[in-house]
Protein backbone atom coordinates (compact mmCIF):
# COMPACT_ATOMS: atom_id res chain seq x y z
CA UNK A 1 0.00 0.00 0.00
CA UNK A 2 0.97 3.55 -0.98
CA UNK A 3 2.00 5.71 2.38
CA UNK A 4 -0.04 8.93 1.75
CA UNK A 5 1.97 11.64 2.39
CA UNK A 6 0.60 15.07 1.70
CA UNK A 7 2.79 18.05 0.79
CA UNK A 8 2.26 20.63 3.51
CA UNK A 9 6.10 21.86 2.85
CA UNK A 10 8.15 23.27 -0.08
CA UNK A 11 11.45 25.21 -0.26
CA UNK A 12 11.95 26.49 -3.69
CA UNK A 13 14.89 27.92 -4.91
CA UNK A 14 15.69 27.94 -8.76
CA UNK A 15 17.33 30.24 -11.10
CA UNK A 16 15.42 29.72 -13.78
CA UNK A 17 12.29 31.90 -12.51
CA UNK A 18 10.02 31.09 -15.29
CA UNK A 19 6.69 29.59 -14.07
CA UNK A 20 7.64 30.44 -10.26
CA UNK A 21 5.62 32.59 -9.41
CA UNK A 22 2.38 30.19 -11.00
CA UNK A 23 3.22 27.01 -9.30
CA UNK A 24 4.07 28.79 -5.90
CA UNK A 25 0.65 30.57 -5.74
CA UNK A 26 -0.83 26.71 -6.42
CA UNK A 27 1.47 25.58 -3.84
CA UNK A 28 0.07 28.11 -1.15
CA UNK A 29 -3.73 27.64 -2.58
CA UNK A 30 -3.57 24.19 -1.30
CA UNK A 31 -2.45 25.45 2.30
CA UNK A 32 1.87 24.41 1.50
CA UNK A 33 4.26 26.58 3.46
CA UNK A 34 7.13 28.45 1.43
CA UNK A 35 10.76 28.33 2.46
CA UNK A 36 12.96 29.90 0.27
CA UNK A 37 16.26 31.61 -0.49
CA UNK A 38 17.48 35.09 -1.26
CA UNK A 39 16.41 36.23 -5.08
CA UNK A 40 13.91 32.83 -5.43
CA UNK A 41 12.25 34.44 -1.48
CA UNK A 42 11.78 38.60 -3.12
CA UNK A 43 10.54 36.96 -6.05
CA UNK A 44 7.38 35.42 -4.04
CA UNK A 45 6.76 38.24 -1.98
CA UNK A 46 6.91 40.66 -4.90
CA UNK A 47 4.13 38.51 -6.06
CA UNK A 48 2.11 39.03 -2.48
CA UNK A 49 3.11 35.41 -1.42
CA UNK A 50 4.26 34.58 1.90
CA UNK A 51 7.44 33.08 2.38
CA UNK A 52 9.66 32.17 5.21
CA UNK A 53 13.58 32.68 4.43
CA UNK A 54 15.55 29.48 4.83
CA UNK A 55 17.87 31.41 7.31
CA UNK A 56 14.78 32.08 9.54
CA UNK A 57 14.60 27.90 9.51
CA UNK A 58 18.56 27.30 10.16
CA UNK A 59 18.91 30.15 12.46
CA UNK A 60 21.79 30.68 10.10
CA UNK A 61 21.81 34.19 7.51
CA UNK A 62 23.36 33.36 4.52
CA UNK A 63 26.81 33.47 3.91
CA UNK A 64 30.16 33.71 2.08
CA UNK A 65 28.37 36.01 -0.69
CA UNK A 66 25.37 33.29 -0.98
CA UNK A 67 27.51 29.97 -1.19
CA UNK A 68 26.19 28.50 1.96
CA UNK A 69 22.76 28.85 3.12
CA UNK A 70 20.90 25.48 2.25
CA UNK A 71 23.81 23.45 3.49
CA UNK A 72 22.37 22.91 6.89
CA UNK A 73 21.20 19.93 8.95
CA UNK A 74 17.67 21.53 9.34
CA UNK A 75 17.41 21.49 5.90
CA UNK A 76 18.95 18.55 4.68
CA UNK A 77 16.98 16.32 7.87
CA UNK A 78 13.78 17.87 6.59
CA UNK A 79 14.42 16.20 3.39
CA UNK A 80 16.30 12.84 4.43
CA UNK A 81 13.91 11.98 7.39
CA UNK A 82 11.83 8.67 6.42
CA UNK A 83 8.22 9.35 6.59
CA UNK A 84 6.53 7.24 9.28
CA UNK A 85 10.15 5.84 10.93
CA UNK A 86 9.31 6.46 14.43
CA UNK A 87 13.20 6.40 15.11
CA UNK A 88 13.53 9.21 12.43
CA UNK A 89 10.50 11.31 14.03
CA UNK A 90 11.37 11.01 17.46
CA UNK A 91 15.09 12.29 16.19
CA UNK A 92 13.41 15.26 14.00
CA UNK A 93 11.27 16.33 17.01
CA UNK A 94 14.11 16.45 19.26
CA UNK A 95 15.77 18.81 17.14
CA UNK A 96 12.32 20.56 16.48
CA UNK A 97 12.70 19.62 12.60
CA UNK A 98 9.93 19.74 10.22
CA UNK A 99 9.89 17.58 7.20
CA UNK A 100 10.40 19.05 3.84
CA UNK A 101 8.08 17.73 1.05
CA UNK A 102 9.16 18.95 -1.94
CA UNK A 103 11.71 20.80 -3.64
CA UNK A 104 11.54 22.68 -6.78
CA UNK A 105 15.10 23.57 -7.82
CA UNK A 106 16.94 24.72 -10.99
CA UNK A 107 20.60 24.87 -10.68
CA UNK A 108 23.15 28.18 -11.22
CA UNK A 109 23.46 28.43 -15.68
CA UNK A 110 26.21 26.85 -14.90
CA UNK A 111 26.87 25.58 -19.17
CA UNK A 112 25.62 29.23 -20.10
CA UNK A 113 28.33 31.43 -18.09
CA UNK A 114 31.30 28.59 -19.34
CA UNK A 115 29.68 29.72 -22.91
CA UNK A 116 29.83 33.03 -22.61
CA UNK A 117 33.09 34.74 -24.29
CA UNK A 118 33.23 37.32 -22.38
CA UNK A 119 33.05 35.45 -19.00
CA UNK A 120 35.87 35.27 -16.03
CA UNK A 121 37.00 31.66 -14.44
CA UNK A 122 36.02 33.89 -11.67
CA UNK A 123 32.44 34.61 -12.95
CA UNK A 124 32.52 30.75 -14.15
CA UNK A 125 33.51 29.41 -11.00
CA UNK A 126 30.69 31.10 -9.39
CA UNK A 127 28.15 29.21 -11.16
CA UNK A 128 29.08 26.06 -9.53
CA UNK A 129 26.23 25.36 -7.48
CA UNK A 130 26.70 22.89 -4.27
CA UNK A 131 23.58 23.73 -1.93
CA UNK A 132 21.11 22.79 -5.15
CA UNK A 133 22.60 19.49 -6.09
CA UNK A 134 22.90 18.37 -2.47
CA UNK A 135 19.40 18.86 -1.67
CA UNK A 136 18.05 17.99 -5.31
CA UNK A 137 19.96 14.42 -4.27
CA UNK A 138 18.76 14.44 -1.15
CA UNK A 139 15.22 14.45 -2.06
CA UNK A 140 15.70 12.05 -4.97
CA UNK A 141 17.14 9.73 -1.98
CA UNK A 142 13.84 10.04 -0.01
CA UNK A 143 11.31 10.11 -3.11
CA UNK A 144 8.93 8.06 -1.56
CA UNK A 145 8.67 10.61 0.75
CA UNK A 146 9.69 14.03 -1.03
CA UNK A 147 9.56 15.58 -4.55
CA UNK A 148 12.09 16.71 -6.45
CA UNK A 149 10.45 19.04 -9.18
CA UNK A 150 13.91 20.54 -11.27
CA UNK A 151 11.86 21.54 -14.63
CA UNK A 152 9.41 24.05 -14.91
CA UNK A 153 7.21 22.39 -17.46
CA UNK A 154 6.39 19.82 -13.96
CA UNK A 155 4.90 22.44 -12.61
CA UNK A 156 1.25 22.54 -14.04
CA UNK A 157 0.93 18.42 -13.71
CA UNK A 158 2.52 18.37 -10.54
CA UNK A 159 -0.24 20.79 -9.56
CA UNK A 160 -2.89 19.20 -10.90
CA UNK A 161 -1.97 15.98 -9.10
CA UNK A 162 -2.25 17.97 -5.82
CA UNK A 163 -5.38 19.47 -6.08
CA UNK A 164 -6.91 15.94 -7.68
CA UNK A 165 -5.31 13.60 -5.05
CA UNK A 166 -5.91 16.20 -2.15
CA UNK A 167 -2.80 17.44 -1.49
CA UNK A 168 -0.69 14.13 -2.08
CA UNK A 169 1.23 13.25 -4.87
CA UNK A 170 1.36 9.60 -6.28
CA UNK A 171 4.82 7.14 -5.66
CA UNK A 172 5.22 6.77 -9.48
CA UNK A 173 5.16 10.48 -9.62
CA UNK A 174 7.82 10.94 -6.77
CA UNK A 175 9.94 8.39 -8.21
CA UNK A 176 9.79 9.82 -12.07
CA UNK A 177 10.62 12.98 -10.60
CA UNK A 178 13.56 12.05 -8.77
Amino acid sequence: MEPTIPVRRALLSVSNKVGLVAFARGLADLSVELLSTGGTARALRAAGLAVTDVAEVTGFPEMLDGRVKTLHPRVHAGLLAVRGNADHDRQMAAQNIAPIDLVAITLYPFEDALASPDATLAEVNEQIDIGGPAMLRSAAKNFAGVAAVVDPADYPGVLAELRERGGLLSRATRCRLA
